[in-house]
């Protein structure tokens, strides 16, 4: 997500913020750079099924990831994952579907999604090259994006007209290539090839960008990193700080 010269979104995963400790790595972060997993109400026999919470939103206590979505899945399958979440939950009865790291995905991508629907709706985002590029020499976006699979032609005339309005030209600088293609972004936004994407609010820019930069990292499309290898949690660690901060608990 990129914003204004000397400016900063202040929910930036760089940040301080409230943090948590990722359940399989051990490292602390701030809540905006990690997924929250939450079980559901008791099922069957008392087992409860873990669900991603990607808003941290659900009710109860969560247990928080930083690992990719690559890692996950070895952690799902040499069995450290079901470890850390029985330290979690206390001895807790726990069903992990075996899908996932697909359905963290799934979540992450609808968050981000849902939030570009109603910036959409709200008249601060646009579509469309000729509307963006109007607005961008103007030096009205404030953030510039583009579908995974859209045309390197149509990034570089939009890219320049963004410097242009912002007078960063030479600074080669570009809008952020999304780990979603346009047919995905055309069924999200109710649009027709949706492949190009502005924002003209800073404060739209700094709501949407903690959703991306989440599902960035999980699907490693991004450079900042968290964590490393989904090891297992040091075993001088508290419990307790396995899955929520002592300074908050949701």
């Amino acid at each position: 997500m990129r914003i204004p010269r000397n400016e900063r979104v202040s929910s930036d995963i760089a940040d301080a913020g409230p943090e948590r400790k990722c359940i399989l790595s051990g490292e602390v972060a701030p809540r905006d750079a990690l997924i929250r997993l939450a079980i559901s109400p008791d099922g069957p026999d008392g087992v409860a099924f873990v669900a991603p919470d990607a808003l941290a939103k659900a009710p109860g206590r969560g247990a928080w990831i930083g690992v990719r979505k690559d890692e996950l899945a070895q952690a799902m399958a040499k069995g450290r994952l079901k470890g850390a979440l029985a330290r979690a939950y206390k001895g807790a009865k726990i069903a992990i579907p075996d899908d996932l790291p697909e359905r963290i995905e799934a979540a992450l991508t609808r968050a981000f999604t849902d939030r570009l629907g109603l910036e959409m709706r709200s008249g601060r985002l646009l579509v469309g090259s000729d509307r963006i590029a109007e607005n961008a020499r103007m030096g009205r976006v404030v953030w510039l994006a583009h579908a995974a699979d859209a045309g390197d032609d149509g990034n570089r005339k939009l890219d320049q007209a963004w410097r242009v309005g912002r007078e960063t030209e030479g600074s080669g600088e570009k809008g952020d290539t999304l780990p979603l293609d346009r047919a995905t972004l055309s069924v999200a936004l109710g649009r027709d090839n949706v492949v190009h994407l502005a924002l003209t609010d800073r404060a739209s820019a700094e709501r949407l960008a903690p959703l991306l930069a989440r599902l960035n990292h999980y699907l490693a499309k991004d450079n900042q990193g968290f964590g490393g290898d989904a090891a297992e949690p040091d075993a001088h660690h508290d419990d307790a700080d396995d899955c929520e901060s002592p300074a908050e608990t949701n």
